[in-house]
């Protein structure tokens, strides 16, 4: 039994190293493991959040419920939730003046980039390790991702809502990656310190992000450039976008922990010449045959051509 046991404690330190190896490789600043189980603490937060109304007309939001709290339904048998940190900070910045886009939109979708990078991730685990069950997931998928990189040690929950690593800061994407395999898991990171610091909620723009880490989505700037798809955005929230065109990172520019932030060494998030130049007359006389061009592999082709001229025009109005 006793050589079972230590047999079965190699066996699964070795899948541990070798992933940790693996993902190193593959362009991942961070990788962290927890134990799969069921998220019941936080399936209470989720559903109260949800019967505020904080996620606003994102009704997908209220979709596969069991499915967001419970690994074992995603992936069947699941005993091990990898936690994956891919750092998106660009080295350049926009133009002063023009309107503003969130710094993850710079270059390629990350969803592409970060899918193909699990997909292979997962077919050289089983060429190493064997057959295994595995389900990778980037954003879109009804995962709690956060969570998961905070129990595996990757960091803590801001006031802003945003995961943040004590070395690096915030600009990173989350990726998870669940499996059916035991591993080596790592100690939750239980500790927040965001202490009595209150920038992202002094800074925020809408007063989105209200106390105990609660933040309403449907005042966030996000929101309403990304997400709501309605014609009009509410003329309440006229002149409160600090000309933020498509996304906001006013709460990660003010967080002291990215002082952190170093540039991003993955090729495909570099910003397009487009993101970098363009002017508001640029922005302007765009058309949807040239959105569509320029912006084929962009994030900003989720708010289509129509979204951009909405958002554009609504900041522009005095």
């Amino acid at each position: 039994m006793r050589t079972t046991t230590l047999k079965l404690l190699s066996t699964t330190s070795k899948n541990t190293s070798f992933i940790k190896t693996l993902t190193a490789q593959s362009g991942f600043d961070y990788c962290g493991i927890a134990k799969a189980e069921k998220l019941d603490e936080d399936a209470r937060r989720l559903e109260q959040w949800l019967n505020k109304g904080l996620h606003g007309k994102m009704q997908y939001m209220e979709n596969y419920f069991d499915l967001r709290i419970d690994p074992a339904k995603l992936v069947p048998g699941a005993k091990s939730v990898i936690t994956l940190l891919l750092n998106y900070y660009p080295e350049q910045v926009q133009r002063e003046g023009a309107p503003k886009i969130a710094r993850y939109a710079y270059g390629k979708d990350y969803h592409e980039v970060i899918r193909e990078k699990l997909n292979t991730l997962l077919q050289q685990l089983r060429a190493e390790i064997g057959e295994i069950n595995g389900r990778g997931f980037v954003d879109s998928a009804p995962v709690l991702e956060r969570t998961w990189a905070q129990k595996s040690g990757l960091g803590w929950i801001g006031k802003n809502g945003n995961l943040i690593n004590s070395k690096s800061g915030s600009y990173f994407f989350i990726a998870t990656l669940i499996t059916d395999i035991e591993l080596d898991y790592e100690s939750p990171m239980n500790k927040d310190y965001c202490g009595t610091c209150t920038r992202c909620i002094d800074n925020c723009p809408t007063e989105a992000i209200l106390p105990n880490k609660v933040i309403d989505g449907s005042r966030c700037i996000s929101y309403y450039t990304i997400e709501l798809k309605d014609a009009l955005i509410p003329s309440n929230m006229q002149g409160k976008f600090d000309n933020w065109m498509f996304g906001c990172d006013v709460c990660q520019d003010v967080c002291p922990w990215n002082r952190f932030s170093k540039p991003t060494n993955e090729a495909s998030f570099s910003p397009l010449p487009a993101i970098l130049n363009f002017t508001t007359a640029d922005w302007e006389e765009m058309t949807e045959e040239s959105f569509k061009i320029i912006f084929k592999t962009s994030p900003l082709k989720r708010t289509k051509f129509s979204g951009i001229k909405r958002n554009l025009h609504f900041i522009q109005q005095p």
